[in-house]
């Protein structure tokens, strides 16, 4: 088997250290300290070793290869406009912790401690975002089908784990003695935006979405055509990757204004899709791709830049 420079990347120890300095120069760039960004660019470094642990406890990979982190980084990093946002930063962190508890219900059917805390991230990612709410359903079937795991135990730990954060919410809220917050958060689930109204989104957004949408066909279809070569488990969870990550994509086509949240999701679905297809493909035609879609996850940033899509805060 030949091994080519894609290979060499993905297998090579020196890959998770070079991306995270390019993602701290970056960061600097941007302007954590201008813009005193601190807390999320912790979330960022918590969500990065969230992803490595993902990839370490469920062998997504089956080789040794650093590239799920990687990727999250890159894609991330290509999307500059994604760091000022602390509410963000905590969705990415509940969604990669949901992801690490989640799967750890395989085939478990008294895994109700750890569906219990897996939709508690879901249930403080709804309190920063509520639209979160509606991957409930499709969680439970992936509960059902994927996991093997539901039963009436593991849907009402589920809807406990769902309804604590609102239990501390209204009882917070009680104290202040005001009510309409909390209802005004629920309610605001059923407020809708024009259907795909793109022009919410500026050049830089659509870029990136692009980016994310050509990463995700592409890890999608390498997993389609070569999942056979994977365990059982495996294959049910990036079937779960690749069913989230489309319902991601069409919310994120139909209801847009909500992109900063959901590309974010998107982006923690992506990322093991592109590793499994840049870390277990060999062919020259596959070594050209991921080179381009590194340098392209580099430019990006680079070029709008220069466009004035965004503004570097770091002075020399």
């Amino acid at each position: 088997m030949i091994k080519r420079l894609q290979n060499k990347i993905a297998e090579s120890r020196l890959a998770l250290p070079v991306t995270s300095v390019i993602a701290i120069v970056l960061w600097f760039v941007y302007g954590l300290v201008q813009q005193n960004l601190w807390l999320s660019s912790i979330c960022f470094a918590v969500t990065t070793y969230l992803m490595v642990e993902l990839n370490n406890s469920n062998s997504l990979i089956r080789i040794y290869s650093r590239m799920v982190s990687c990727s999250f980084m890159f894609m991330i990093c290509s999307s500059v406009y994604l760091f000022s946002s602390l509410k963000g930063g905590i969705i990415e962190v509940c969604t990669a912790l949901f992801y690490i508890l989640f799967l750890k219900s395989f085939q478990n059917r008294n895994a109700m401690v750890w569906v219990f805390y897996a939709f508690l991230c879901v249930g403080i990612s709804s309190i920063l975002f509520v639209q979160t709410l509606f991957y409930v359903p499709l969680l439970w079937i992936m509960l059902a089908t994927n996991m093997t795991a539901l039963n009436w135990r593991t849907f009402f730990a589920s809807l406990f784990g769902l309804i604590l954060p609102y239990w501390f919410m209204a009882g917070y809220y009680a104290y202040l003695g005001d009510f309409s917050e909390p209802i005004n958060h629920i309610i605001s689930i059923a407020e809708f935006g024009s259907i795909a109204n793109i022009f919410c989104l500026n050049a830089y957004n659509i870029i990136t979405f692009t980016f994310v949408m050509i990463c995700a066909a592409i890890g999608t279809v390498h997993f389609l055509r070569n999942s056979n070569w994977d365990k059982i488990r495996t294959r049910m969870i990036f079937e779960m990757f690749i069913t989230i990550n489309t319902a991601t994509i069409t919310f994120i086509i139909l209801q847009p204004q909500h992109f900063d949240f959901l590309i974010r999701i998107a982006i923690i679905n992506t990322s093991p899709l592109i590793a499994h297809f840049i870390s277990l493909t060999h062919t020259r035609l596959t070594n050209i791709a991921t080179l381009l879609l590194m340098a392209t996850a580099i430019l990006i940033p680079v070029l709008t830049y220069f466009l004035g899509l965004w503004t570097p805060l770091l002075t020399f």
